[in-house]
Parts: structure tokens; sequence; C-alpha cells
């Protein structure tokens, strides 16, 4: 196939929204054959069992709003329309980038005293410890649930 016979788009579909949420879906692709048709001058379309799928992947009622997709001509006089996969670009190789600067760490082998005073930033924030607070005379709140018996 020569590369004028292939062609990818991003169709728009979000005027299927517009339609009721029961048909959108099927709207969506009539849009595409629409589309298909107009941009690549024939009436003899096929929709690719793919991109069928990522049409109905999340139902009916909520097809996607855009959808890239590649049409080609195929020697049979019709049009293939499948989704659009970007084909993965060799990566190119990185630039010597520069090397990082070694952080040499100095190890003391005396250890010097702590200071106990009140200079609270040396020794760290100083915790309290909480105390629970329970109220004499004032029951849990499982203990005030209690399923009511039913009489007859």
């Amino acid at each position: 196939m020569s590369q004028e016979s292939e062609r990818v788009y991003t169709i728009n579909l979000g005027k299927v929204w517009l339609s009721p949420n029961n048909q959108r879906a099927k709207r969506a692709i009539n849009m595409i054959r629409e589309f298909t048709e107009h941009h690549m001058k024939t009436g003899q379309i096929k929709i690719d069992q793919d991109l069928s799928h990522a049409i109905w992947e999340r139902g009916i009622r909520s097809p996607p709003r855009k959808i890239r997709v590649k049409m080609a001509k195929t020697d049979d006089g019709y049009v293939m329309v499948s989704p659009y996969r970007e084909e993965e670009k060799p990566k190119a190789k990185k630039e010597e980038s520069k090397p990082e600067p070694k952080v040499e760490v100095k190890q003391d082998n005396t250890e010097q005293p702590t200071k106990v005073g009140k200079n609270k930033s040396q020794d760290g924030p100083v915790k309290k410890e909480e105390k629970k607070t329970e109220k004499k005379g004032v029951p849990d709140k499982k203990e005030q649930k209690k399923p009511a018996k039913k009489s007859k």
C-alpha cells in the first residue's frame, strides 16, 4: 500500500452525546462511517473489530468523545477503519550527563554529651503523654445500645 492510501484522523464524537443514551454507541459507529465516507471518497467501508470494541467498551450509553483511527484503502476497493496505535520510536541515545557530585560523610567516633536544657531545637519536640479522661457514671456508647425486647 502506498502512503496516500493510509491516513490517520482523530474523529470527534461529541455530537453522539446529543442522541438518546440508549443509542449512543450505535450513533458513534454511524458517525465514523459518515466521516470515512466523506474523507476517503468511497462508500465501501469496513470497521475493524478492535475499533468496534473500543467504541462499545464502556457500554451503549457512554462511548468515547474522541477516537483516533487509521483509514487504509485496500486493493479490493474498500476502506478499512481501525484504531490507531502509535509505532514505538527507537529511543535516542542519552547525552552524556554530568556525573553527580559525591557527598562525603564524615564519621566522628567521639560521642558528644547530650545537653539537657531548655533549648528544644537540639532535643526535638517534647511530646506530652496523652491522658484518657473517663467520666464516671456515664456508660460507653456500646453499653447504651442494647436491643429492646418486644412484648406481644
